[in-house]
C-alpha cells in the first residue's frame, strides 16, 4: 500500500505548498511598530510563559480568589493556562518558537498576566471583576495601556451600573482601552463585559486563509446592542485558521512531536522510524509499527486534523477569543505610534479605518479591522 500523503486541515490553493498565514500576514499589518514601550494587560483563565513571551511578563498575577497575589510564577500547564497563552502569544509573541513564522503584531509589548479562573475552574462575573478591579488598582503602577478580555459574563444586562459595565467605564476615563471578544455563540445579544459600551467589542470573519477579501465571511460571534443603544461588536478580525502555541507538556504537544513531521515527509522510511520511536505517545502498539494499514492511515490523519497541528509547536484555532488579541495588537501599536491617544480617539480611529464587509448584516458593526490604515491615522496625528 502506498504511503498517503498527509495534510493539514487548514484551507490552502491545492497546487501550493500547504501554508497557514500569520497574523501580521492575514491582517497586512505594518512591520515598522511592534509595541514597544506599550503595556498591555490579559484577563483570563490562567497564563504560561511561553518562550515567545516570558523576557517581556512585568507580573503574574493570581485573582481567582479574593486574596489576589502578584507573583514571579505561580503558572501552571492545564486548559485553562492554555487560554490565556493563547491570547497572550497570539498578541504579543516574538516568533521565536517559530523562526519567526508566527510572531505577533505586538511583539514588543510588555505584559501583565491576570488569572481570574476560580480554584474549581469557574470563570463568572464576579472573578473578571475581581481581576478588572485588580488593573484599576494598578495600571498606573505598571504603566498599562490596553487590556484584552477573552472571557464572558453570565447574564444580559442593560444596566449602566452593572458592575462590569463601571468598572471598563472607569478604566476608559483614566486613559486605558479595553478590548473585549464578542462572544461565540452567533446568538443575538451580548453579555458584559462586552456589552459595556465603553469597550472595544471584537467579532470575527473567516478569512479562509487568504488575503483575497472577496472570499472572506463572517464568523459565528453575539451581536446586539448596549445599555445606551450602539450596536455590538464595534468591528472584526480574524477568527479562524490563527496560528497558536501548543501548551507544553500537554498530550498534544506529545503527539505533535510525531505528527506534525508528518506533514512535511510522509515518506516510506520515515514513517517506519517515527512509528518505530514513537508509537507509545501516539497510543500505538509496536505491533501497529510493522503493520501499516489504510486504517492506520487514517487513525494518523485525524489526529493531525483533530489537534488541528500546523508544526510540532503550534495548532490554529478560533473564537473570538482569537480575535480580541489581534485588534489589542493593533492598538498597541498605535499607542506605540502615538501615545497621547485616548481610548475615544483610538475606537473612532478603528471603526473609521475599518472595511465594511459585503452582504454582511448588522453583525458586523463598523466592519474589518484595517490594521495598517488604522496605525497610519495615529501616527498622522500626532505630527
Amino acid at each position: 500500500m502506498a504511503v498517503p500523503i498527509f495534510r493539514p486541515n487548514y484551507p490552502f490553493t491545492p497546487d501550493h505548498q500547504p501554508r497557514l498565514l500569520s497574523t501580521p500576514d492575514r491582517t497586512a499589518a505594518l512591520s515598522e511598530y511592534d509595541g514597544r514601550g506599550v503595556v498591555i494587560a490579559f484577563i483570563d483563565s490562567g497564563f504560561y510563559p511561553h518562550p515567545d513571551i516570558e523576557d517581556r511578563i512585568l507580573v503574574h498575577v493570581d485573582a481567582s480568589t479574593n486574596r489576589v497575589l502578584e507573583q514571579p510564577d505561580g503558572f501552571e500547564t492545564s486548559d485553562l493556562s492554555w487560554h490565556g497563552q493563547m491570547t497572550s502569544v497570539i498578541a504579543s509573541g516574538d516568533g521565536r518558537t517559530s523562526s519567526g513564522a508566527y510572531r505577533g503584531i505586538a511583539s514588543g509589548a510588555e505584559l501583565v498576566l491576570v488569572k481570574v479562573s476560580t480554584p474549581r475552574g469557574h470563570i463568572k462575573e464576579a472573578d473578571i471583576l475581581r481581576g478588572l478591579m485588580w488593573v484599576i488598582d494598578t495600571h498606573r503602577r505598571f504603566n498599562v495601556r490596553v487590556v484584552n478580555i477573552s472571557v464572558g459574563g453570565d447574564v444580559v444586562s442593560a444596566d449602566p451600573n452593572h458592575p462590569l459595565h463601571r468598572a471598563i467605564r472607569k478604566l476608559t476615563r483614566a486613559g486605558v482601552t479595553v478590548v473585549v471578544a464578542a462572544g461565540n455563540r452567533g446568538a443575538e445579544f451580548i453579555l458584559p463585559p462586552a456589552s459595556a459600551p465603553d469597550a472595544i467589542t471584537v467579532g470575527g470573519i473567516d478569512d479562509h486563509n487568504t488575503i483575497d477579501s472577496s472570499r472572506w465571511t463572517l464568523y459565528h460571534h453575539n451581536y446586539g446592542r448596549s445599555y445606551d443603544g450602539s450596536r455590538k461588536p464595534d468591528l472584526l478580525a480574524p477568527a479562524v485558521w490563527v496560528a497558536s502555541p501548543i501548551m507544553p507538556g500537554s498530550t498534544v504537544e506529545r503527539e505533535a512531536r510525531w505528527l506534525a513531521p508528518l506533514l512535511l515527509d510522509p515518506a516510506e522510511p520515515h514513517l517506519v522510524e517515527l512509528l518505530k520511536r514513537g508509537y507509545s505517545e501516539l497510543g500505538l502498539t509496536r505491533q501497529d509499527t510493522t503493520q501499516r494499514t489504510e486504517h492506520l492511515y487514517t487513525l494518523l490523519q485525524q489526529r493531525l486534523h483533530a489537534h488541528k497541528i500546523i508544526d510540532p509547536h503550534h495548532q490554529h484555532v478560533d473564537g473570538t477569543s482569537v480575535a480580541a488579541p489581534i485588534v489589542t495588537s493593533v492598538v498597541a501599536q498605535m499607542i506605540q505610534a502615538n501615545p497621547r491617544l485616548t481610548p475615544r480617539q483610538i475606537r473612532d480611529m478603528l471603526t473609521a479605518t475599518a472595511r465594511l464587509l459585503p452582504h454582511a448584516p448588522e453583525q458586523q458593526g463598523a466592519g474589518v479591522l484595517n490594521a495598517a490604515s488604522a496605525v497610519r491615522t495615529a501616527a498622522a496625528l500626532k505630527s
